[in-house]
């Protein structure tokens, strides 16, 4: 049995994490903490073989006045678990870091494929403060405290917020969308949650690279999702060179149209693709109709 401290419960990773396991091993053991104030530092972390780290502050805002806080947050309270986990003998720390790291969308029509080689520049705040304990928790790799940073495109699936909850509706509803095909590296949760899996049962290390085992596209989510609700959606590129010229001022647009991804073969995804994409749309599509 893997005894595995996690933090982040209250997440959308924590959550469906918790309800994979549940549902599909008992080789592993999950206990959740939280690591709002001190209270965690009191906690004996001897005995647990995988510190799975979630809690952080998601990309919320670029106010300057919250800059202390993401760093406190996804940089220092990440270190200072992950030196505690070390000192006391447990084998594995798992930090959630981002793709993110790698700066702003490409813009309309832009393609630029991130690889192993890829120099990492955050765009603001956020994104640093998540480099840099991503940097620092790889550093701390050792023979016997293995050390795994996953660094998650958009992650996606029933009950999910964001984006793509508000692509969801809007395919439901629109008769019409624009016919660009941009390239994007997501994750479906169930996917995500089995790489999860592997890296704590197998005592992985190092750095990875989660995606589907395609890339998706605006388009396409708007396609499959009105298929599966009897909606049909009308693609035009009428307003194609508006939108790109757009893109250049408003990256809003490139979050949605533009294009970021994963070169394919960096991510073994078919290691732990355990759902198709159409599928998965339509799991998530289930979900928010309930």
């Amino acid at each position: 049995m893997k005894k595995v401290l996690v933090t982040g419960e209250n997440g959308y990773i924590g959550t469906k994490f918790k309800e994979w396991i549940q549902s599909n091993n008992n080789e592993i053991e999950l206990k959740y903490i939280s690591v709002r104030g001190e209270n965690w530092r009191e906690i004996d972390f001897n005995g647990y073989d995988t510190i799975l780290h979630l809690a952080g502050i998601a990309h919320v805002s670029r106010n300057p006045k919250f800059k202390e806080m993401y760093y406190q947050i996804n940089r220092d309270l990440t270190i200072n678990l992950a030196e505690k986990a070390k000192k006391e003998n447990v084998k594995q720390f798992i930090f959630m870091s981002s793709i993110i790291i790698y700066g702003l969308d490409n813009k309309i029509g832009e393609y630029s494929v991130i690889d192993e080689n890829t120099v990492p520049i955050p765009a603001d705040f956020y994104g640093d403060s998540k480099l840099q304990a991503d940097l620092k928790i790889q550093l701390m790799n050792s023979k016997d405290f293995k050390t795994s940073v996953i660094r998650t495109p958009v992650v996606y699936g029933p009950g999910c917020k964001g984006n793509f909850k508000k692509l969801i509706k809007l395919a439901k509803i629109t008769p019409v969308f624009f016919d660009l095909d941009n390239k994007r590296s997501m994750i479906y949760i169930d996917n995500l949650n089995c790489l999860i899996e592997q890296i704590i049962l197998d005592k992985k290390s190092g750095v990875f690279y989660p995606q589907n085992t395609d890339y998706v596209s605006t388009k396409e989510i708007i396609e499959v999702v009105a298929k599966h609700s009897g909606h049909k959606v009308y693609f035009s590129s009428i307003f194609n060179n508006l939108l790109k010229l757009a893109g250049k001022k408003i990256n809003i647009i490139n979050k949605i149209l533009g294009n970021k991804m994963y070169k394919q073969v960096l991510s073994n995804s078919n290691d732990y693709s355990v759902c198709d994409f159409e599928t998965s749309i339509k799991k998530s599509i289930d979900h928010s109709s309930n």
